[in-house]
């Protein structure tokens, strides 16, 4: 008679239970950013200082943005096209105008997005103020193109959009309510952000110049084009 246990030679290893090599548990083998047993990815949220660097290039990228379409003389969307409108309609420095014109906005978050979300809202509305208002005196261009303040100013302004809504956090203006219908209908930020766009250009093209509307309009095509590619509902959480 043969027995049933096998045997093994100098050479073989038995083989680990299923449950050492794999966990008894399949949560116990679920990795940060990997799938779990039911196919879902596991994405380990932000940390402080993700958030304090990630709110810092916002800042920085939307104050450059808004600096560089100033000096072209044009508008743009959310409440930078609202500040910039309105700085060529006063004569205001768009700086001291991004919070003023913000605050019925920040109420908006408070209430639909909340507190934390309002809170940063607020710091990032008054450093992209203060930054834009620095610009001036620590970065110093005579003259910028139409078309280049339009592509580079918008692009810059979208990444600097991008940047803050990555991190729970957006410039204040229609920004927060975009985003705030993207995460209740699932409407995308961008294309809910044109919309707003289009009522804004409506206005600015009975007083500003049909050419710097047109380049206005490419601007803003840029700017949005940032967070309809690379702000897609589901794509990124954290």
């Amino acid at each position: 008679m043969y027995s049933s246990t096998r045997r093994h030679s100098v050479g073989d290893r038995p083989e680990a239970p299923r449950s050492a090599l794999n966990g008894a548990n399949p949560s116990h083998r679920t990795a940060a950013n990997s799938p779990d047993a039911s196919g879902q990815v596991q994405l380990v949220p932000h940390n402080a200082w993700d958030d304090i660097y990630g709110l810092y290039l916002g800042v920085l990228f939307s104050a450059m943005g808004i600096s560089l379409l100033a000096k072209g003389g044009l508008i743009t969307g959310g409440i930078a096209g609202m500040a910039l409108l309105s700085s060529q309609l006063t004569g205001m420095a768009p700086a001291p105008l991004v919070p003023l014109i913000n605050i019925p906005f920040i109420v908006f978050s408070f209430l639909a997005m909340g507190r934390f979300f309002a809170s940063k809202s607020i710091i990032v509305s008054v450093a992209i103020g203060g930054v834009v208002a620095g610009i001036d005196h620590w970065l110093n261009v005579s003259g910028v193109g139409s078309g280049f303040a339009a592509i580079a100013g918008g692009t810059f302004l979208g990444m600097g959009i991008l940047c803050l809504a990555r991190h729970n956090a957006s410039m204040g203006g229609t920004g927060a309510v975009t985003l705030w219908i993207q995460r209740r209908y699932r409407i995308n930020a961008g294309i809910s952000q044109l919309a707003f766009d289009l009522v804004l250009f409506a206005l600015a093209a009975a007083s500003l110049p049909l050419v710097k509307v047109l380049w206005s309009i490419l601007g803003t095509v840029a700017m949005n084009a940032m967070l309809i590619v690379w702000h897609k509902p589901g794509r990124y959480r954290g």
